[in-house]
């Protein structure tokens, strides 16, 4: 029954969400591990396109549907992208959580991908190859609109952060984005990002890194500093990186 759900949650975001309010925490612990949310919340593009959704699909169950659960997110996924996973993928998703709220007709679409990694490696390893298995899963639960390029194009918005190179160590987090890897992710999703600039619809994004002890080197000179030090807050927005992909870039000694 979980998988229904993860499949209606997805048609639900492919068919209505043109961008998403992003934001990413991260939570360095003194024992080395981090805990790591992705959070999604399409709630103010959903309203500006629910008015467009004829009254036929209104009435489907589908978009009558209330879901605010938690659920493991490897038990969320299709049983065919579960077969084609690696040994360390099942790991990955087994050790993440789902978490969704959606009432259509209220106009509320959240969803967030949770993980705690152990150690250094575990959260670089993570964070190289969440995306890639958020979206395979995705395109599992959507096969049947396989061909739809722009339904694609929504999908990979959500989880298309596979643009970035990353440092980690138990004393730095670095992350660079690549600019032909993210320039290729700007030309697949063109159309969606023009859609959504045509109705006014902004693609905020905001990032919080706290520690557990004060940063030594912060590079980036966006991202703000909390006054004890130990809290890194970046907030922009999708024009303003397409215009300069390197506000995304974050060094921090630790």
């Amino acid at each position: 029954m979980k998988k229904i759900y993860f499949l209606i949650l997805f048609l639900a975001i492919t068919c209505l969400s043109s961008c998403v309010d992003i934001e990413e925490h991260y939570t360095f612990k003194n024992d080395g591990s981090c805990s790591v949310v992705y959070g999604f919340d399409m709630s103010k593009a959903v309203s500006v396109l629910v008015n467009l959704v004829s009254d036929s699909l209104k009435q489907t169950p589908q978009f009558s549907l209330v879901k605010d659960t938690s659920l493991n997110f490897y038990n969320a996924m299709p049983d065919s992208t579960q077969q084609r996973m690696s040994v360390a993928e099942i790991a990955l998703a087994k050790s993440s959580d789902l978490t969704v709220n959606m009432n259509l007709k209220k106009s509320i679409v959240k969803v967030s991908i949770n993980h705690t990694a152990k150690d250094a490696a575990d959260l670089k390893y993570y964070l190289q190859n969440v995306s890639k298995i958020a979206l395979n899963s995705q395109v599992s639960a959507l096969s049947t609109g396989a061909k739809n390029s722009k339904a694609l194009d929504a999908k990979q918005m959500i989880v298309g952060q596979d643009y970035y190179s990353y440092d980690i160590t138990p004393h730095k987090f670095y992350r660079i984005i690549d600019k032909a890897k993210f320039n290729a992710f700007l030309k697949k999703t063109q159309s969606t990002f023009m859609m959504a600039k045509a109705m006014l619809i902004d693609m905020p994004y905001k990032v919080i890194l706290n520690f557990a002890k004060p940063i030594k080197r912060l590079n980036n000179s966006k991202a703000v500093l909390s006054a004890d030090r130990k809290s890194v807050t970046l907030i922009t927005n999708m024009d303003e990186v397409i215009k300069n992909p390197s506000l995304m870039n974050l060094k921090i000694d630790f």
